[in-house]
């Protein structure tokens, strides 16, 4: 992973996401998954631009299937953003930077949903 991102598995990923403070988005990636490494600098770039306003996470698949089947993932890449420990939304699919941008601020500036 990277300084901005970080990565999670079954193990930590209550406490790590949906127990943080700030809202956090979270790629549902494989190794083995093209459009998931087309993403990734996207990704990267999303979390360096929020470092310290919003979390973001990498959890691989194929080595955390416990969350994966827990949040009903049918594809990858999934990116999901959690406020407050809930589910707020939910990007499937290689995404322009500027929607991830665009779903990510509307999640930080809305009140707890």
């Amino acid at each position: 992973m990277s300084e901005h991102v970080t990565e999670v598995s079954d193990a930590n990923f209550e406490q790590v996401v949906l127990q943080s403070s700030q809202p956090v988005l979270v790629d549902f990636w494989a190794a083995w998954c093209a459009p998931c490494r087309m993403l990734a600098p996207t990704v990267e770039a999303v979390a360096e631009k929020y470092d310290g306003n919003a979390k973001v996470v990498k959890l691989n698949v194929d080595e955390n299937p416990q969350t994966a089947s827990r949040f009903g993932l049918r594809s990858i890449p999934t990116l999901l953003v959690f406020k407050t420990g809930r589910e707020v939304d939910r990007i499937v699919g290689v995404q322009p930077k500027s929607e991830i941008l665009r779903r990510l601020e509307r999640a930080m500036a809305c009140p707890r949903r």
